[in-house]
């Protein structure tokens, strides 16, 4: 079972940073875990050792999961053979909360976030592998370079830390890049009231010219508004808080209407 190129994997060897990052469940609001990509059940062997857990896997490769299905017998009828990105996890746990963990294929690492932001009401922690550029991006805070999209639209729901680092040497086949284990909290009752469709379209446009001012990026949300001449539009994204977003979403709602 040697690790695929195309699937992005890196098994997980060390039995230390495997019991580590099962440990960092807090365990508060479920009692049900869903592991994406559990290659040959490295982390999920200590998942299943944390009691009061109900475990549940899925793998987009089907060798990994007959493995599973092979060494694991006690996850019968809750190993499922699909793509994460395409996996709709309320057929599984119908309304029920469920905390997300992995050792997340780095090639697809940015996308599992956007898929844990679309069914954050039933998902209150998240524990995560990531490559540590994208760790960096997902905590970072406004004035530093990482902070960017990823940084607000996930922490604009949930608080974002990070665990510990892990070195190279603790994979199969070892990564050019070095990682990084965060958790991401659910903010309960965060922005209830935010067009997150909205938000998501505002603070894109915003990153995707950083360097300038939010005079030159808001122009197409906000054309003909003497908002564009207020001091606050002088500023460029990276020194916006995820509040200051919120609010400029709610001024770009609240324009779109008058002008209807």
């Amino acid at each position: 079972m040697r690790p695929k190129k195309s699937y992005g994997q890196h098994f997980l060897t060390s039995e230390s940073i495997a019991d580590k990052i099962a440990q960092s469940l807090s365990g508060e609001g479920y009692d049900k875990v869903l592991e994406v990509g559990p290659g040959k059940g490295m982390l999920t062997k200590y998942l299943l050792q944390s009691k009061g857990y109900e475990i549940t896997a899925v793998d987009a490769d089907s060798d990994m999961i007959d493995y599973m299905e092979e060494h694991y017998p006690e996850l019968a009828g809750r190993l499922y053979c699909f793509d994460f990105l395409r996996f709709d996890p309320t057929k599984v746990f119908g309304e029920k909360q469920f905390a997300l963990i992995g050792n997340y294929p780095y090639n697809i690492s940015s996308q599992i976030v956007f898929r844990m932001l679309k069914y954050r009401e039933y998902i209150p922690e998240m524990i995560g592998m990531f490559q540590k550029e994208m760790a960096d991006r997902i905590i970072s805070g406004p004035g530093s370079k990482e902070y960017g999209v990823i940084s607000v639209l996930t922490q604009v729901y949930y608080k974002c830390e990070r665990l510990f680092n892990v070195e190279r040497g603790s994979f199969n086949p070892p990564p050019k890049v070095r990682s990084a284990v965060i958790r991401c909290t659910r903010i309960e009752n965060s922005y209830p009231e935010l067009d997150y469709s909205l938000f998501r379209s505002v603070v894109k446009s915003a990153f995707n010219n950083r360097r300038k001012m939010l005079r030159n990026t808001m122009k197409s949300f906000l054309k003909g508004s003497p908002l564009l001449n207020d001091e606050f539009f002088q500023q460029r994204p990276e020194q916006l808080s995820v509040d200051d977003f919120v609010q400029l979403t709610n001024q770009v709602k609240e324009f779109q209407k008058s002008i209807k």
